[in-house]
């Protein structure tokens, strides 16, 4: 995957596409970068995904690593991002499923870049995905 990388003020820095400009480039933000590839790959329109934005969650916020929006502006898929030497735990779950309560979003997805768990929205409940969908697809 080609990565647009910087130094600013003596820091590499990575181009994020999605928010068109220049982030530091952490591990976390290695992993929502190599995601964020992975998506476009797959045929996600761009233009519908957002990263880090700020959204309520009752009286707190919290900012989902990567949301991609269906066309009609509702949520497909929330994925929290973790650097890859952090273990992927039923907090890290509840996370993204927090961000859920506001967003409603069809597939929950968690990943370290090592290890990645995909949930698939199913009633009220969310099951396993086995594989991580096409753009649109339920």
């Amino acid at each position: 995957m080609d990565f647009k990388l910087k130094i600013i003020d003596g820091k590499k820095h990575i181009f994020d596409i999605t928010r068109g400009k220049y982030v530091p480039l952490t591990p976390e933000e290695a992993v929502r970068q190599s995601f964020l590839q992975l998506l476009l790959k797959k045929g996600y329109p761009q233009n519908l995904i957002k990263t880090e934005f700020t959204i309520k969650i009752g009286q707190n916020t919290g900012r989902p690593d990567i949301t991609v929006f269906n066309r009609d502006g509702s949520v497909f898929m929330i994925v929290e991002c973790k650097a890859p030497d952090v273990k992927l735990t039923s907090e890290t779950v509840s996370q993204v499923a927090s961000y859920n309560v506001t967003l409603d979003a069809s597939y929950l997805v968690v990943t370290n870049g090592k290890t990645t768990y995909i949930l698939q929205k199913q009633g009220n409940d969310f099951i396993p995905a086995d594989k991580l969908p096409g753009y649109g697809e339920e």
